[in-house]
Formats: C-alpha cells, structure tokens, sequence
C-alpha cells in the first residue's frame, strides 16, 4: 500500500511503466502456460488418435489374416485336388486337365475374395506342379514346398515369411510327420499391407512399420535402415517391458518424434508409427521462441511509447479529434497544418483532402461499381479451367502403348500444347473472334482422337473479324461432348454456325443428343435468368453466360432452344459493335 501512495506522486513515465506491467507480465505468465498446456493437449490428442488409427487398421488387418485362416480348409477339402493328389497321372489327361482348371476357378475365387491375398496356388509334388490361380503351365519350386510345409513352421503365428513374402498356408493331411499329399496356401500383398501402414500416419509425414521382432521380418511404408535398426530395438524393449500399446517420444537423428505402437498376438509383431513431433507442435514451438522475443519487444516499446505519448500522439490526436467534432457539425473546415512529414501531419493532410473531396463521392462510388464489375469479370474468367486435363495424359499414354498410333499421338501432342499454349498465353479479356474458333477447332480436333469417327462435326458461317471475350465457344463445345455427345451409343453430330444481323451476331451450338428432358432444359433456362443471383457458380454454361453479359450488358447472353437434329440448341448472342 505504501509503494502505491509512492506512485501517486511519481511521475506519469513510473505509473505508465508499473500499469504496464502489472497487466503484461500476468498475461505472459498465462500465455506461457498456455503454449504448455496447448502443447501437451495437442500432443496427447494426436497420439490417441494416431493410436485409434492404427487400431483400426491392425484390426481390419487381423480380421482379415483371420478370416483367410478359417476358410482355408474349405479349399483344403476340395474333391479334384483331393483326387489329383493320390491318382496323379493314373487319370486320363482330360479328366486331370478339367479338374486342375476347375481348381483354378476356385483358387481364382479365393484370391478375390480379400484385397489382401496376392495369389492363391496349390502344391502338388505327385504331378510335381504348383496350380495357380492364373497360370496353367507351372512346376514345383522344391524348396518353397518345403518351406510352405507346417513342420517347418515352428511357431504359433499362422504365417510364413519366406524370401520376403508372406503366406498362410494349409497342408493336407494336417497332422502328419511325413511329406503331405498337398498344401494350399495364399500368398499376402505386401504392397497392399505397406498401403493400409502408410494411411495411419503418412498425412502427418509419419513413417510407419509392421515388425515381427521374433522372425525378423519387417514391413515398412517407408524408412531408411538406420531407422528400422532403431524401431527393432523399440520393439523389442516393449515386447520385454509386455506394453502391448501406447506413446511415447523418442529422439532419432537429433529430432523428436512422436512413436504410437500397437502389439498384434495374430501376427506377433508390433506396428509402430513415428510423427516428427515438428509436424505436430511446429507452430506451438515457434511461438515459445517468439513468445521470450515479445517479452523483450515489450520492455522496449513500454520505454519508447511512454515518453512520447504526450508529446507526440495525445496532443495532435485530440486537435484531429475536434476537428472530426466539426466535420459532425456539417462545419466542413480544414486543420491548420503545423506538423511535418510524421504520421500527423499525413493524417492532417489527408483530412483536408477528405472534406475537400466530398463532393466527388457520387463519382468515386460509380467508378468503384465499375471496378467490382470488372473484379467480378475477372474472377468468372478465372474459374475457367481445362476439365479433361487428366483425360489427355490418358488417352495419349493409351496411343503411345499403340505400335500403329505413334503419328497420331505426336498430333495429339501438338493439340495438347496449342490448347494449353492458348490457356496460358496471355490473361487479355477480349480476343479476336478467329482465335476463339481456332482453339474450338483445336479442342475438338482432340476429341475427335479420343471418339473416332463416331461423332461427327460441322463448322459453318462466317467468322467476323470482332473482338469477343476469350473461352466462350469452346465451354460450350465441350458441355455438348461432357452431357450429350460422349455416352450416346448411336453417332453423334455437332454443328457450330454463326448467323449475323445488323449489329448481333449468333452463335449457335447445336447437338443430337437425347439425354436432356424438357423439364431439365427448363430449369437450365431458369438458372440464366438468375444468373446474376449464382455468384458462386462455376459451370461452364453459366460462366459463360454472366461474362457476355458483364461484357454486352443484360440482353446480350445464351438461350436456350430443341435443335433442329434433335438436341439441345445453344445460341449465344454478341453484339459486334
């Protein structure tokens, strides 16, 4: 109490240091805590979700090495490979034919029936033969055989890990000590069990891994050696401790990475998941830097604020301020500038310059209306993006395959640069007319690559030499082909005409396709009148439609009509002045 009767006499640089930091270093101290708090939060929720993650997909992956094991003796069992098996070549060579095709209907069968199973085959060392499930002509890999056999397996997991593969296997009969008549077995996708790994933390920049710490066998999403030595002792430290989940930070290379483990007892290994802990704290570790350099900031900008606050801002401010009480007034009269090039005096001149200006506001609000309208222009033109980008690279990778397709596919190669080259080239809002059909040309010289002769197209009419705003026609060309053209079974026809009258030129896109009902061509007709209402909208059609008019005003644009061959009719009004 004593120091604070001190302060009332002190002067205003102690009062404004003491308030200052009476409210700052109480807001520091919870900010730190904060970042902390946030900090362990954020980290505990990623690992229990990481954890929750890798659950589920060591769950999908146990069901699934489960259900493989419960039905394969139902292809165990089988009466043609029971019967091959024992006779051998004792049957006629039709009989073995058929009965070893009809196995392989039923192995092909179980190789589909789970993602995860590679190939299924069958060993049978009396005709000395491996039946697969999409080979015929095989034989028999002596020491595969000897390795799928279950006395060779001398552990309690269902798997066998050999030369970097893994399989389930059965063998028949089951409980002997001899060479059995035959074993059935599947050999698992270790591709597709790396896929299900890299879906647990591979969104975060995480590496994960399957790890069988027993056999030595590891199945990685992706790692580098040195990594995998580290995650085998990590393994093998929990198998020993029995924590059969969890999290825990590890330091590998000098960084700090989140590790989320699960232990499967179907598979005997562990799935382990490393997350730099940078790609999950990253931001809260650079505000706990930035937060001791605000500290100083601080301190700094206490010291400089305090003495210059009435000299320099409270004065000049409540002089700006009872002028704004004028302006109130409707008394529209200027500061008398004593300042210098400071902020001040810019806030001085520029209020002058306001009142001065009000007058011309009505002007400035019109120009601004214009401006949004060309805003808007731009942002329409902007959304217009090739949508068969991805088509492209397919179709040419499919003539490229083509021994007799390499001269067309050079030509497709030039039709994908000039379409791309007049995407790209240049971000101008009117062209000439001549360039908007050539490129129309062009797009349709592609699509008539990738349908053949089955659609067939006709250019007629007269090509003004006007300016009109880019990438009108060929939107439009391409809707025909994306709705009308591209799924009919029949041979489709497109037919591109111009009509010009007095100050309006027509454009007209005419189709055969049958796909579009009356009532949907109404509701199209509709969404153009409203078009203006649909700023969000990004279809060709409509962008189309909302740049001419942006372009020619509102009477100029599309419509509607049924065609003269028995499809959609869209006319696009320009007016050529």
């Amino acid at each position: 109490m004593k120091s604070l009767f001190l302060l009332r006499d002190s002067s205003i640089f102690k009062k404004m240091m003491v308030a200052f930091l009476a409210a700052l270093l109480p807001l520091m101290a919870i900010t730190w805590m904060i970042i902390e708090k946030g900090s362990d939060h954020i980290r505990s929720e990623i690992s229990e979700s990481v954890l929750n993650t890798t659950r589920y997909y060591m769950d999908s992956l146990d069901k699934e090495a489960d259900r493989i094991s419960r039905y394969l003796p139902n292809y165990v069992m089988d009466k043609d490979l029971m019967e091959i098996a024992t006779t051998g070549h004792e049957i006629s060579p039709y009989e073995r034919t058929r009965k070893i095709l009809d196995i392989q209907r039923r192995l092909e069968l179980m190789k589909n029936s789970s993602p995860f199973i590679k190939e299924a085959k069958a060993y049978i060392p009396l005709i000395e033969r491996t039946i697969l499930s999409n080979n015929f002509e095989t034989g028999l890999n002596e020491t595969e055989f000897l390795s799928m056999q279950h006395n060779a397996k001398l552990y309690v997991e269902p798997f066998i890990y050999w030369e970097d593969r893994l399989f389930i296997t059965m063998q028949y009969p089951i409980n002997t000590v001899k060479n059995p008549l035959y074993i059935v077995g599947v050999e698992l996708s270790t591709a597709k069990i790396k896929e299900t790994l890299s879906q647990i933390g591979g969104a975060r920049g995480g590496q994960s891994v399957l790890l069988n710490s027993e056999r030595g066998w590891v199945i990685e999403s992706k790692a580098d050696p040195a990594w995998l030595e580290k995650m085998k002792a990590f393994a093998l430290e929990k198998r020993e401790s029995q924590s059969d989940e969890g999290y825990e930070t590890i330091i590998y290379n000098g960084k700090r990475y989140l590790t989320v483990y699960k232990y499967s007892s179907l598979w005997n290994s562990h799935s382990i998941t490393c997350i730099p802990e940078e790609m999950v704290l990253g931001s809260l570790q650079m505000y706990q830097s930035l937060f001791w350099w605000a500290c100083a900031l601080s301190v700094c900008i206490v010291l400089f604020f305090t003495y210059f606050l009435l000299r320099f801002i409270y004065r000049p401010l409540m002089k700006l301020v009872h002028s704004f009480r004028r302006v109130q007034q409707n008394r529209l009269e200027a500061i008398v500038i004593d300042r210098g090039a400071d902020e001040f005096g810019y806030l001085y001149q520029a209020f002058n310059d306001t009142v001065r200006s009000l007058k011309k506001l009505i002007e400035e609000n019109y120009e601004q209306q214009i401006r949004n309208q060309r805003s808007e222009l731009k942002r329409l033109q902007s959304q217009i993006n090739p949508h068969f980008l991805y088509n492209c690279f397919f179709v040419l990778c499919r003539l490229i395959k083509s021994e007799n397709q390499k001269e067309k596919a050079y030509q497709f190669c030039l039709y994908i640069g000039q379409y791309f080259q007049f995407i790209t080239r240049n971000d101008e809002d009117n062209i000439p007319f001549e360039l908007e059909v050539e490129h129309s040309r062009t797009y349709i010289e592609m699509q008539s690559i990738c349908y053949g002769e089955r659609i067939q197209v006709l250019f007629e009419g007269d090509v003004p030499a006007i300016y009109v705003p880019r990438l009108i026609l060929q939107p439009i060309i391409e809707n025909a082909y994306k709705h009308a053209l591209g799924n009919m079974l029949q041979p489709g026809e497109l037919w591109v005409h111009t009509k010009q009258k007095e100050n309006e030129l027509s454009i007209f896109v005419e189709d055969n396709g049958r796909s579009m009902t009356d009532e949907e061509m109404e509701l199209l007709r509709k969404k153009l009148r409203h078009s203006a209402n649909w700023i969000e909208a990004t279809t060709g059609m409509m962008n189309v439609h909302r740049r001419i008019q942006l372009r020619y005003g509102e009477e100029y644009g599309i419509t509607l009509s049924r065609s003269e061959l028995g499809g959609l009719q869209v006319r696009m009004r320009l007016s050529v002045n």
